[in-house]
Formats: structure tokens, C-alpha cells, sequence
């Protein structure tokens, strides 16, 4: 299939509009590319300024309490048995720990 002389007069009009819808395919992408970008930078903008939800930190002091108060229950069960009176007499302290040089110690140095 041979092209003819009409049908290349008739593709030279054209070739503007083929240069044109080329032309817009290239610009769309960039401006695909460039709205992607803008939508990442909000996205990201809104996160820094957000206030983020606390991560699990796990087992920490609180577990500690936790496990301190287990054992002192397991202790006063059995002690149940045997002496209920002796357990009335002692007032239950708060598990606390203290630094014994806190407090102490004064820096003069500034």
C-alpha cells in the first residue's frame, strides 16, 4: 500500500495539530507530576504540624510496680494463714525509690 501525493498534502495539515496533542500529552504529565509533589508536601506539612499519637513504650517503671505488687500480694496471702493480726499492726508503705544523696548535696561551683 503505496501513501499518495493527496494523502501527504492532506498529513502536512495536520502535523500542527499531531505537534499540539504531543505537546499537551508531555505538559499533562508534568503537570500530573507536579500536583503529586504539591499533594506529598501538604501531606507532609500536616504531619509535622500534627500532634502524633504516643508509641507503646512496652514493659517500663510502671510494669516494675506491677510485678513489686504481685509479689508483696503472693506474700500476704500466705502470711494470711498463718498471722491476720500481725498484718493489721503495719500500716502498707507506697513503693518508692529515693536517691539517698538527693537533696544532700549543694553545687556552689554555678
Amino acid at each position: 500500500m503505496a501513501i499518495q501525493p493527496i494523502d501527504l498534502q492532506t498529513l502536512f495539515t495536520q502535523l500542527d495539530k499531531v505537534g499540539k496533542s504531543q505537546t499537551a500529552q508531555k505538559e499533562g504529565l508534568q503537570i500530573q507530576q507536579a500536583l503529586q509533589g504539591e499533594q506529598i508536601q501538604r501531606k507532609t506539612d500536616e504531619r509535622i504540624q500534627s500532634v502524633n499519637e504516643s508509641q507503646d513504650t512496652g514493659e517500663g517503671a510502671e510494669t516494675i510496680r506491677d510485678r513489686a505488687s504481685r509479689k508483696n500480694g503472693e506474700e500476704k496471702q500466705g502470711r494470711e494463714g498463718k498471722d491476720e493480726e500481725s498484718e493489721d499492726e503495719k500500716p502498707e508503705e507506697p513503693l518508692v525509690f529515693r536517691d539517698p544523696d538527693l537533696g544532700r548535696n549543694i553545687d556552689v561551683s554555678g
